[in-house]
């Protein structure tokens, strides 16, 4: 009996440490697939605070919180079904699916650049309306919105864990999903938030807290355009890099070539650091063929009705 209950707690021990030793691996696939989207991710964080320009402060939390909750919706009931389904049956459609989404990368990545040269932004910003549906309408633009960068984030991470078995895939999607959420509208809630704490510092008594108050609000605005910029570049870089591996899967072998072989020439030829400016080139020739393609693809749209209206200067 007592043997038998010291066998039991053995296989008990040696499925637990199988459980942990699988959850062990959902995390590190999960990171890497996290990190693979970081380019999208990043431009995701830039456009979420612009739903929330003009709104009065007590409502900009709950705005932040109702729009995460439809991120949420979004890459679990509508983006992780499909995915999922089409990475079982449909595999050979991941690639065209997620150029596709590269594209789109490229092109708002191209639109954001092209309003900056002409001197209008490329993402309009929303306008708060007089009326009690003006909270709801930005929400759901913003839900919306995001739904387009959720999608491109899933496709980017299944792709990163193809080859893991259906369940461990949905583990993993699920909790790049959850993660890449609490990230995103975390660092939204804090982004338009950082003015308000520093106002209330500069209105402190102590010099100190007064000066760092002030320097906070300064500060917020020139942070935004950075991370506006950054988004930007992420965009361009990650959708023309998708587009060049997508080639390449698909035979076409040339510009990934030309790529590859102009970064492993930087790696070879500098000592040292040849590694880390080997993968800056790669990253700024595909930001340049992203640039290049949305460009393209921008032009096509602003000769198409809907296009004509999407292009007309924001006021």
């Amino acid at each position: 009996m007592s043997a038998g209950l010291f066998g039991l707690l053995d296989d008990v021990a040696a499925i637990a440490r199988l459980a942990a030793a699988s959850i062990d691996d959902v995390g590190a696939a999960a990171a890497k697939a996290t990190a693979k989207a970081a380019g999208v991710v990043v431009d995701d964080t830039a456009v979420t605070p612009q739903y929330v320009h003009g709104v009065t402060a007590d409502r900009e939390l709950p705005m932040i919180k109702r729009i995460a909750i439809g991120s949420i919706r979004n890459k679990l009931l509508i983006i992780l079904p499909v995915a999922l389904l089409l990475s079982q049956f449909l595999p050979d459609l991941l690639t065209p699916i997620l150029m596709c989404g590269g594209a789109f990368l490229c092109y708002e990545g191209a639109h954001k650049v092209w309003g900056k040269i002409r001197g209008h932004d490329g993402h309009a910003v929303p306008v708060a309306e007089a009326g009690p549906d003006a909270e709801k309408t930005m929400v759901a633009g913003a839900v919306r919105t995001d739904l387009i960068l959720s999608a491109e984030i899933m496709v980017i991470a299944l792709n990163e864990v193809a080859d893991q078995g259906f369940w461990a895939r949905a583990a993993i999607l699920i909790v790049v999903a959850l993660v890449i959420t609490v990230v995103v509208y975390g660092v939204v809630a804090l982004l338009v938030k950082v003015d308000d704490v520093g106002l209330h510092l500069a209105e402190r008594p102590s010099a100190s807290s007064q000066k760092l108050g002030r320097g906070m609000v300064v500060a917020m605005p020139h942070i935004l355009n950075v991370i506006s910029v950054v988004g930007t570049a992420a965009m361009l870089w990650v959708g023309g890099h998708i587009q060049l591996v997508g080639l390449d899967d698909l035979g076409w072998h040339p510009l990934y070539d030309f790529v590859h072989h102009l970064e492993l020439d930087v790696e070879h030829a500098v000592a040292g650091i040849g590694g880390a400016l080997g993968w800056l080139v790669n990253t700024a020739a595909s930001a340049v063929f992203g640039f290049v393609l949305g460009s393209v693809i921008l032009g096509i749209v602003s000769v198409l009705p809907f296009g004509k209206k999407d292009h007309a200067p924001a006021h």
